[in-house]
Protein backbone atom coordinates (compact mmCIF):
# COMPACT_ATOMS: atom_id res chain seq x y z
CA UNK A 1 0.00 0.00 0.00
CA UNK A 2 1.41 3.40 -0.99
CA UNK A 3 2.01 5.81 1.87
CA UNK A 4 3.27 8.65 -0.33
CA UNK A 5 2.36 9.36 -3.95
CA UNK A 6 4.40 11.96 -5.82
CA UNK A 7 2.59 12.97 -8.99
CA UNK A 8 4.17 15.04 -11.77
CA UNK A 9 6.09 17.43 -9.54
CA UNK A 10 7.77 20.41 -11.21
CA UNK A 11 9.88 23.05 -9.51
CA UNK A 12 11.18 26.17 -11.24
CA UNK A 13 13.23 28.62 -9.19
CA UNK A 14 12.88 32.25 -10.19
CA UNK A 15 10.58 35.27 -10.06
CA UNK A 16 7.96 34.02 -12.53
CA UNK A 17 7.97 30.21 -12.48
CA UNK A 18 4.36 29.88 -13.64
CA UNK A 19 5.18 31.84 -16.78
CA UNK A 20 7.68 29.18 -17.83
CA UNK A 21 5.99 25.97 -16.67
CA UNK A 22 4.42 25.28 -20.07
CA UNK A 23 7.78 25.67 -21.79
CA UNK A 24 9.31 23.16 -19.37
CA UNK A 25 6.48 20.71 -19.96
CA UNK A 26 7.03 21.08 -23.70
CA UNK A 27 10.65 20.05 -23.30
CA UNK A 28 12.82 23.14 -22.95
CA UNK A 29 16.18 22.11 -21.49
CA UNK A 30 17.54 23.27 -18.16
CA UNK A 31 20.30 25.20 -19.89
CA UNK A 32 17.96 26.84 -22.39
CA UNK A 33 15.51 27.83 -19.64
CA UNK A 34 18.29 29.52 -17.70
CA UNK A 35 19.59 31.34 -20.79
CA UNK A 36 16.16 32.60 -21.89
CA UNK A 37 14.54 33.39 -18.57
CA UNK A 38 17.11 33.42 -15.79
CA UNK A 39 15.07 30.71 -14.09
CA UNK A 40 16.51 27.42 -12.78
CA UNK A 41 14.81 24.09 -13.31
CA UNK A 42 14.87 22.22 -10.01
CA UNK A 43 12.55 19.28 -10.73
CA UNK A 44 10.90 18.06 -13.89
CA UNK A 45 7.88 15.76 -13.91
CA UNK A 46 8.83 13.59 -10.91
CA UNK A 47 6.42 10.79 -10.06
CA UNK A 48 7.09 8.23 -7.32
CA UNK A 49 5.15 5.74 -5.23
CA UNK A 50 6.52 5.03 -1.74
CA UNK A 51 5.20 2.00 0.10
CA UNK A 52 4.22 2.15 3.75
CA UNK A 53 6.86 0.75 6.10
CA UNK A 54 9.67 0.90 3.53
CA UNK A 55 12.98 2.73 3.30
CA UNK A 56 12.88 4.65 0.03
CA UNK A 57 16.22 6.11 -1.06
CA UNK A 58 16.49 9.11 -3.39
CA UNK A 59 20.01 9.62 -4.67
CA UNK A 60 22.05 11.58 -7.16
CA UNK A 61 25.02 13.87 -7.45
CA UNK A 62 25.11 17.43 -6.13
CA UNK A 63 22.56 19.50 -8.05
CA UNK A 64 20.46 16.51 -9.04
CA UNK A 65 17.40 17.76 -7.14
CA UNK A 66 17.25 15.12 -4.42
CA UNK A 67 17.20 17.52 -1.45
CA UNK A 68 14.82 19.80 -3.31
CA UNK A 69 12.44 16.89 -3.80
CA UNK A 70 12.37 15.73 -0.19
CA UNK A 71 11.62 19.27 0.97
CA UNK A 72 8.48 19.18 -1.17
CA UNK A 73 7.09 16.34 0.96
CA UNK A 74 6.49 18.66 3.92
CA UNK A 75 6.34 21.80 1.76
CA UNK A 76 9.48 23.41 3.04
CA UNK A 77 9.70 24.09 -0.70
CA UNK A 78 6.50 24.81 -2.63
CA UNK A 79 6.08 23.00 -5.98
CA UNK A 80 5.48 24.94 -9.17
CA UNK A 81 3.12 22.18 -10.32
CA UNK A 82 2.11 18.68 -9.29
CA UNK A 83 0.71 16.86 -6.27
CA UNK A 84 2.02 15.00 -3.22
CA UNK A 85 -0.45 12.67 -1.57
CA UNK A 86 0.16 11.29 1.92
CA UNK A 87 -2.44 8.73 2.98
CA UNK A 88 -4.61 10.13 0.20
CA UNK A 89 -4.37 13.76 1.37
CA UNK A 90 -2.87 16.22 -1.09
CA UNK A 91 -0.24 18.08 0.93
CA UNK A 92 -0.04 20.78 -1.75
CA UNK A 93 -3.61 21.90 -0.98
CA UNK A 94 -3.24 22.16 2.83
CA UNK A 95 -3.84 25.52 4.41
CA UNK A 96 -1.42 27.07 6.91
CA UNK A 97 -2.91 25.55 10.07
CA UNK A 98 -3.43 22.13 8.54
CA UNK A 99 0.10 22.19 7.14
CA UNK A 100 1.51 23.08 10.55
CA UNK A 101 -0.39 20.20 12.14
CA UNK A 102 0.73 17.87 9.35
CA UNK A 103 4.39 18.75 9.93
CA UNK A 104 4.08 18.26 13.68
CA UNK A 105 2.29 14.93 13.64
CA UNK A 106 2.83 13.14 10.33
CA UNK A 107 6.42 13.84 9.26
CA UNK A 108 9.70 14.27 11.12
CA UNK A 109 12.99 15.33 9.55
CA UNK A 110 16.65 14.56 10.24
CA UNK A 111 19.12 16.99 8.67
CA UNK A 112 22.67 16.49 7.42
CA UNK A 113 24.14 19.09 9.79
CA UNK A 114 22.19 17.80 12.79
CA UNK A 115 20.09 20.98 13.30
CA UNK A 116 20.42 20.92 17.07
CA UNK A 117 19.79 23.96 19.25
CA UNK A 118 23.20 24.74 20.80
CA UNK A 119 21.81 26.47 23.91
CA UNK A 120 19.59 23.52 24.85
CA UNK A 121 20.61 20.27 26.50
CA UNK A 122 20.56 16.93 24.72
CA UNK A 123 17.30 16.08 26.49
CA UNK A 124 15.68 19.38 25.56
CA UNK A 125 16.71 18.88 21.95
CA UNK A 126 15.29 15.36 21.89
CA UNK A 127 12.01 16.60 23.35
CA UNK A 128 11.81 19.73 21.23
CA UNK A 129 9.25 18.43 18.74
CA UNK A 130 7.00 17.32 21.57
CA UNK A 131 7.19 20.70 23.29
CA UNK A 132 6.05 22.37 20.05
CA UNK A 133 3.04 20.05 20.05
CA UNK A 134 2.07 21.46 23.45
CA UNK A 135 2.94 18.36 25.47
CA UNK A 136 3.91 19.05 29.08
CA UNK A 137 7.61 19.34 29.85
CA UNK A 138 7.56 16.32 32.14
CA UNK A 139 5.87 14.10 29.53
CA UNK A 140 8.12 15.40 26.76
CA UNK A 141 11.24 14.74 28.82
CA UNK A 142 10.05 11.25 29.70
CA UNK A 143 9.60 10.40 26.03
CA UNK A 144 12.83 12.17 25.11
CA UNK A 145 14.77 10.06 27.63
CA UNK A 146 13.23 6.91 26.18
CA UNK A 147 14.35 7.69 22.64
CA UNK A 148 17.77 8.86 23.72
CA UNK A 149 18.18 5.48 25.37
CA UNK A 150 16.97 3.74 22.20
CA UNK A 151 19.69 5.43 20.12
CA UNK A 152 22.41 4.69 22.67
CA UNK A 153 22.62 8.07 24.42
CA UNK A 154 21.29 7.18 27.84
CA UNK A 155 23.24 9.18 30.43
CA UNK A 156 23.99 12.11 28.11
CA UNK A 157 20.72 13.94 28.75
CA UNK A 158 22.30 16.94 30.48
CA UNK A 159 25.15 17.44 28.02
CA UNK A 160 25.11 20.14 25.33
CA UNK A 161 25.54 19.51 21.60
CA UNK A 162 29.09 20.92 21.49
CA UNK A 163 30.13 18.31 24.06
CA UNK A 164 29.15 15.43 21.73
CA UNK A 165 30.84 13.90 18.71
CA UNK A 166 29.27 14.23 15.27
CA UNK A 167 27.82 10.73 15.44
CA UNK A 168 26.33 11.40 18.86
CA UNK A 169 24.82 14.68 17.69
CA UNK A 170 23.17 12.88 14.79
CA UNK A 171 21.77 10.34 17.23
CA UNK A 172 20.17 13.22 19.10
CA UNK A 173 18.63 14.40 15.84
CA UNK A 174 17.33 10.89 15.19
CA UNK A 175 15.89 10.64 18.71
CA UNK A 176 14.17 14.02 18.25
CA UNK A 177 12.58 12.82 14.99
CA UNK A 178 11.42 9.53 16.51
CA UNK A 179 10.07 11.10 19.69
CA UNK A 180 7.14 12.72 17.88
CA UNK A 181 5.97 9.25 16.76
CA UNK A 182 5.44 10.50 13.21
CA UNK A 183 4.63 7.84 10.62
CA UNK A 184 7.08 9.27 8.08
CA UNK A 185 10.75 10.04 8.66
CA UNK A 186 12.56 12.31 6.17
CA UNK A 187 16.35 11.95 6.30
CA UNK A 188 18.25 14.44 4.14
CA UNK A 189 21.85 13.19 3.80
CA UNK A 190 21.60 12.39 7.50
CA UNK A 191 24.84 10.40 7.63
CA UNK A 192 26.86 12.16 4.94
CA UNK A 193 28.78 14.40 7.37
CA UNK A 194 29.96 11.44 9.47
CA UNK A 195 33.20 9.49 9.32
CA UNK A 196 32.89 6.13 7.48
CA UNK A 197 32.92 3.96 10.61
CA UNK A 198 30.40 6.16 12.41
CA UNK A 199 28.26 6.25 9.27
CA UNK A 200 28.23 2.45 9.21
CA UNK A 201 27.17 2.36 12.86
CA UNK A 202 24.35 4.80 12.17
CA UNK A 203 23.20 2.73 9.19
CA UNK A 204 23.13 -0.36 11.41
CA UNK A 205 21.17 1.49 14.05
CA UNK A 206 18.66 2.78 11.53
CA UNK A 207 18.08 -0.72 10.18
CA UNK A 208 17.67 -2.10 13.71
CA UNK A 209 15.16 0.62 14.60
CA UNK A 210 13.28 0.15 11.35
CA UNK A 211 12.94 -3.58 12.01
CA UNK A 212 11.05 -2.70 15.20
CA UNK A 213 9.24 0.50 14.26
CA UNK A 214 8.30 -0.11 10.62
CA UNK A 215 8.31 3.60 9.74
CA UNK A 216 8.06 4.96 6.22
CA UNK A 217 11.52 6.46 5.67
CA UNK A 218 12.59 8.67 2.78
CA UNK A 219 16.38 8.75 2.78
CA UNK A 220 18.52 11.11 0.68
CA UNK A 221 22.12 10.20 -0.18
CA UNK A 222 24.77 10.58 -2.87
CA UNK A 223 26.43 7.30 -1.80
CA UNK A 224 25.30 4.30 -3.84
CA UNK A 225 26.72 1.77 -1.36
CA UNK A 226 24.58 3.39 1.34
CA UNK A 227 21.56 3.39 -0.97
CA UNK A 228 22.00 -0.29 -1.81
CA UNK A 229 22.40 -1.19 1.84
CA UNK A 230 19.42 0.73 3.20
CA UNK A 231 16.87 1.04 0.44
CA UNK A 232 13.92 -1.18 -0.33
CA UNK A 233 13.65 0.90 -3.48
CA UNK A 234 15.92 3.52 -5.00
CA UNK A 235 15.24 6.52 -7.24
CA UNK A 236 18.18 8.10 -9.08
CA UNK A 237 17.91 11.75 -10.13
CA UNK A 238 19.99 13.79 -12.58
CA UNK A 239 19.50 17.49 -13.32
CA UNK A 240 16.07 17.42 -11.70
CA UNK A 241 14.80 14.42 -13.68
CA UNK A 242 14.09 10.85 -12.59
CA UNK A 243 16.57 8.61 -14.43
CA UNK A 244 15.78 5.20 -12.93
CA UNK A 245 13.68 3.77 -10.14
CA UNK A 246 13.51 0.24 -8.78
CA UNK A 247 14.78 -2.23 -6.22
CA UNK A 248 18.52 -2.24 -5.46
CA UNK A 249 18.80 -5.44 -7.48
CA UNK A 250 17.00 -3.90 -10.46
CA UNK A 251 19.39 -0.98 -10.57
CA UNK A 252 22.53 -2.99 -9.89
CA UNK A 253 21.80 -5.70 -12.44
CA UNK A 254 20.06 -3.56 -15.09
CA UNK A 255 21.34 0.03 -15.09
CA UNK A 256 19.06 2.19 -17.20
CA UNK A 257 21.73 4.21 -18.95
CA UNK A 258 25.40 5.24 -18.88
CA UNK A 259 24.81 7.72 -16.07
CA UNK A 260 23.48 4.97 -13.77
CA UNK A 261 26.18 2.56 -14.95
CA UNK A 262 28.83 5.12 -13.97
CA UNK A 263 27.46 5.07 -10.41
CA UNK A 264 27.88 1.31 -10.32
CA UNK A 265 31.50 1.13 -11.43
CA UNK A 266 33.02 1.03 -7.95
CA UNK A 267 30.25 -0.82 -6.15
CA UNK A 268 31.26 -4.04 -4.40
CA UNK A 269 28.69 -6.31 -5.98
CA UNK A 270 29.73 -9.16 -3.71
CA UNK A 271 28.42 -7.21 -0.72
CA UNK A 272 25.38 -5.76 -2.45
CA UNK A 273 24.06 -9.05 -3.87
CA UNK A 274 23.35 -12.27 -2.04
CA UNK A 275 22.82 -15.98 -2.51
CA UNK A 276 19.22 -15.54 -3.60
CA UNK A 277 20.46 -13.80 -6.75
CA UNK A 278 22.72 -16.70 -7.73
CA UNK A 279 20.45 -19.65 -7.04
CA UNK A 280 18.83 -21.74 -9.76
CA UNK A 281 15.49 -23.32 -9.01
CA UNK A 282 15.80 -27.11 -9.19
CA UNK A 283 14.52 -29.14 -12.10
CA UNK A 284 14.60 -32.21 -9.92
CA UNK A 285 13.98 -32.80 -6.22
CA UNK A 286 13.32 -36.05 -4.38
CA UNK A 287 11.53 -36.88 -1.13
CA UNK A 288 12.89 -38.90 1.76
CA UNK A 289 10.46 -41.74 0.94
CA UNK A 290 11.32 -41.95 -2.75
CA UNK A 291 12.08 -45.47 -4.00
CA UNK A 292 15.74 -45.95 -4.96
CA UNK A 293 14.87 -47.25 -8.44
CA UNK A 294 12.63 -44.22 -9.06
CA UNK A 295 15.38 -41.86 -7.88
CA UNK A 296 17.88 -43.49 -10.26
CA UNK A 297 15.44 -43.20 -13.14
CA UNK A 298 14.85 -39.50 -12.49
CA UNK A 299 18.53 -38.65 -12.06
CA UNK A 300 19.47 -40.49 -15.24
CA UNK A 301 16.66 -38.70 -17.05
CA UNK A 302 18.46 -35.42 -16.34
CA UNK A 303 21.94 -36.94 -16.44
CA UNK A 304 22.48 -35.85 -12.82
CA UNK A 305 25.04 -37.40 -10.48
CA UNK A 306 23.09 -36.25 -7.44
CA UNK A 307 19.85 -34.50 -6.51
CA UNK A 308 18.51 -32.51 -3.55
CA UNK A 309 16.21 -34.36 -1.17
CA UNK A 310 13.42 -32.59 0.72
CA UNK A 311 11.58 -33.39 3.92
CA UNK A 312 8.38 -31.49 3.28
CA UNK A 313 9.67 -28.10 2.11
CA UNK A 314 12.85 -28.28 4.17
CA UNK A 315 16.17 -29.41 2.72
CA UNK A 316 17.15 -32.84 4.05
CA UNK A 317 20.36 -33.50 2.14
CA UNK A 318 21.77 -34.78 -1.15
CA UNK A 319 21.38 -38.17 -2.74
CA UNK A 320 24.22 -39.28 -4.97
CA UNK A 321 23.50 -41.58 -7.90
CA UNK A 322 26.02 -44.09 -6.61
CA UNK A 323 24.26 -44.15 -3.22
CA UNK A 324 20.90 -44.78 -4.88
CA UNK A 325 22.40 -47.67 -6.82
CA UNK A 326 23.77 -49.11 -3.56
CA UNK A 327 20.28 -48.80 -2.05
CA UNK A 328 18.82 -50.86 -4.92
CA UNK A 329 21.44 -53.57 -4.43
CA UNK A 330 20.74 -53.62 -0.70
CA UNK A 331 16.99 -53.94 -1.29
CA UNK A 332 16.12 -50.76 0.62
CA UNK A 333 12.52 -49.52 0.41
CA UNK A 334 13.44 -45.82 0.28
CA UNK A 335 16.42 -43.49 0.00
CA UNK A 336 16.24 -41.94 3.49
CA UNK A 337 19.26 -43.79 4.88
CA UNK A 338 21.43 -42.80 1.90
CA UNK A 339 20.86 -39.06 2.08
CA UNK A 340 24.03 -37.10 2.87
CA UNK A 341 24.42 -33.73 4.54
CA UNK A 342 25.51 -30.70 2.52
CA UNK A 343 26.67 -27.15 3.06
CA UNK A 344 23.75 -24.75 3.31
CA UNK A 345 23.58 -20.97 3.36
CA UNK A 346 20.77 -18.54 3.95
CA UNK A 347 19.42 -16.60 0.99
CA UNK A 348 20.79 -13.32 2.38
CA UNK A 349 24.44 -14.47 2.55
CA UNK A 350 26.67 -12.07 0.62
CA UNK A 351 28.17 -13.22 -2.66
CA UNK A 352 31.67 -12.19 -1.62
CA UNK A 353 31.65 -15.19 0.70
CA UNK A 354 30.67 -17.40 -2.21
CA UNK A 355 33.80 -16.49 -4.12
CA UNK A 356 36.02 -17.84 -1.38
CA UNK A 357 34.32 -21.22 -1.49
CA UNK A 358 34.49 -21.31 -5.26
CA UNK A 359 38.25 -21.04 -5.00
CA UNK A 360 38.51 -23.67 -2.27
CA UNK A 361 36.01 -26.40 -3.13
CA UNK A 362 33.81 -27.85 -5.84
CA UNK A 363 31.14 -28.99 -3.38
CA UNK A 364 27.57 -27.82 -4.07
CA UNK A 365 25.99 -25.34 -1.69
CA UNK A 366 22.28 -25.35 -0.99
CA UNK A 367 20.36 -22.11 -0.43
CA UNK A 368 17.52 -21.94 2.09
CA UNK A 369 15.18 -19.18 3.23
CA UNK A 370 14.58 -17.82 6.73
CA UNK A 371 12.36 -20.84 7.48
CA UNK A 372 15.03 -23.32 6.29
CA UNK A 373 12.93 -24.12 3.25
CA UNK A 374 14.83 -25.23 0.16
CA UNK A 375 15.27 -22.61 -2.57
CA UNK A 376 17.84 -24.21 -4.84
CA UNK A 377 21.55 -24.73 -5.37
CA UNK A 378 24.17 -22.07 -5.98
CA UNK A 379 25.26 -21.67 -9.58
CA UNK A 380 28.99 -21.10 -9.95
CA UNK A 381 28.48 -19.46 -13.34
CA UNK A 382 25.82 -17.12 -11.99
CA UNK A 383 28.06 -15.99 -9.13
CA UNK A 384 30.83 -15.09 -11.56
CA UNK A 385 28.37 -13.30 -13.83
CA UNK A 386 26.90 -11.23 -11.00
CA UNK A 387 30.12 -10.26 -9.26
CA UNK A 388 32.15 -9.58 -12.41
CA UNK A 389 29.64 -8.95 -15.20
CA UNK A 390 32.31 -7.56 -17.50
CA UNK A 391 33.74 -11.06 -17.84
CA UNK A 392 30.55 -12.21 -19.56
CA UNK A 393 30.18 -9.23 -21.91
CA UNK A 394 29.90 -10.27 -25.51
CA UNK A 395 29.22 -13.90 -24.70
CA UNK A 396 25.56 -13.97 -25.60
CA UNK A 397 22.64 -14.43 -23.25
CA UNK A 398 24.20 -14.42 -19.80
CA UNK A 399 21.07 -15.75 -18.09
CA UNK A 400 20.78 -18.78 -20.34
CA UNK A 401 24.51 -19.46 -20.31
CA UNK A 402 24.59 -19.31 -16.52
CA UNK A 403 21.65 -21.70 -16.29
CA UNK A 404 23.27 -24.04 -18.78
CA UNK A 405 26.53 -24.03 -16.87
CA UNK A 406 24.61 -24.71 -13.70
CA UNK A 407 22.99 -27.73 -15.37
CA UNK A 408 26.42 -29.08 -16.14
CA UNK A 409 27.40 -28.76 -12.49
CA UNK A 410 24.74 -31.21 -11.32
CA UNK A 411 26.07 -33.85 -13.66
CA UNK A 412 29.41 -34.11 -11.85
CA UNK A 413 30.38 -35.00 -8.30
CA UNK A 414 32.96 -33.45 -5.98
CA UNK A 415 35.61 -35.69 -4.46
CA UNK A 416 35.86 -34.07 -1.03
CA UNK A 417 32.66 -34.09 1.07
CA UNK A 418 32.03 -30.91 3.05
CA UNK A 419 30.29 -31.08 6.40
CA UNK A 420 27.07 -29.17 6.70
CA UNK A 421 27.37 -26.03 8.77
CA UNK A 422 31.05 -25.53 7.98
CA UNK A 423 32.22 -22.06 8.97
CA UNK A 424 32.38 -19.47 6.24
CA UNK A 425 35.81 -18.51 4.97
CA UNK A 426 36.90 -14.87 4.88
CA UNK A 427 35.43 -12.75 2.12
CA UNK A 428 37.58 -12.27 -0.96
CA UNK A 429 37.94 -9.39 -3.36
CA UNK A 430 35.50 -9.62 -6.29
CA UNK A 431 38.53 -9.55 -8.60
CA UNK A 432 39.01 -13.20 -7.65
CA UNK A 433 36.01 -13.94 -9.82
CA UNK A 434 38.21 -13.42 -12.84
CA UNK A 435 40.41 -16.31 -11.78
CA UNK A 436 37.37 -18.47 -11.16
CA UNK A 437 35.91 -17.52 -14.53
CA UNK A 438 39.17 -18.16 -16.36
CA UNK A 439 39.40 -21.59 -14.73
CA UNK A 440 35.82 -22.51 -15.58
CA UNK A 441 36.32 -21.56 -19.23
CA UNK A 442 38.84 -24.36 -19.61
CA UNK A 443 36.78 -27.05 -17.90
CA UNK A 444 34.79 -28.33 -20.90
CA UNK A 445 34.67 -32.13 -20.86
CA UNK A 446 35.37 -33.95 -24.13
CA UNK A 447 34.97 -37.62 -24.95
CA UNK A 448 38.60 -38.28 -24.05
CA UNK A 449 38.51 -36.36 -20.79
CA UNK A 450 38.59 -38.35 -17.54
CA UNK A 451 35.39 -38.62 -15.49
CA UNK A 452 34.74 -35.23 -13.79
CA UNK A 453 35.23 -35.14 -10.00
CA UNK A 454 32.17 -36.01 -7.94
CA UNK A 455 30.11 -33.41 -6.17
CA UNK A 456 28.76 -30.45 -8.14
CA UNK A 457 25.02 -30.10 -8.64
CA UNK A 458 23.61 -29.01 -11.98
CA UNK A 459 20.03 -27.89 -12.35
CA UNK A 460 19.49 -27.52 -16.10
CA UNK A 461 19.65 -29.95 -18.98
CA UNK A 462 20.90 -27.77 -21.81
CA UNK A 463 24.55 -28.80 -21.43
CA UNK A 464 24.33 -32.54 -20.88
CA UNK A 465 27.54 -33.23 -22.76
CA UNK A 466 29.78 -30.52 -21.41
CA UNK A 467 30.69 -28.88 -18.15
CA UNK A 468 31.55 -25.21 -18.51
CA UNK A 469 31.36 -24.13 -14.89
CA UNK A 470 30.74 -25.55 -11.44
CA UNK A 471 28.25 -24.27 -8.90
CA UNK A 472 29.25 -21.57 -6.45
CA UNK A 473 29.99 -22.83 -2.95
CA UNK A 474 29.41 -21.01 0.30
CA UNK A 475 28.57 -21.49 3.93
Amino acid sequence: MSKIEVKNIYKIFGKEPNKWIDAVKQGISKEELLAKSGHTLGLKDISLSIEEGSIYVIMGLSGSGKSTLIRHFNRLIEPTAGHILVDGTDVVTLGRKDLEKFRQNTMSMVFQRFGLLPHKTVLDNAAYGLSIQGISKAAAHEKGRYWLDQVGLGGFENQYPHQLSGGMQQRVGLARALATDADILLMDEAFSALDPLIRREMQNQLLELQARLNKTIVFITHDLDEALRLGNRIAILKDGELIQEGTPEDILLSPGNEYVAAFLQDVNRGKALNAAHAVNAPRLTLTMRARPAHAIERMKQYDYKFAPVLDGKAFAGLLRLSAAENAVRAGLRDISSKVEGAVTVSADTNLDEVLTHMLQSTEPVVVTDENDEFLGVMSRAKVVELVSPAIENGNGDSDSSAQSASDADAKTEATQPVAAGQAAAPAVDPAAARAVSDTSRHETVTETDPEPPEGSIELDESLKNKREKEPGLRH
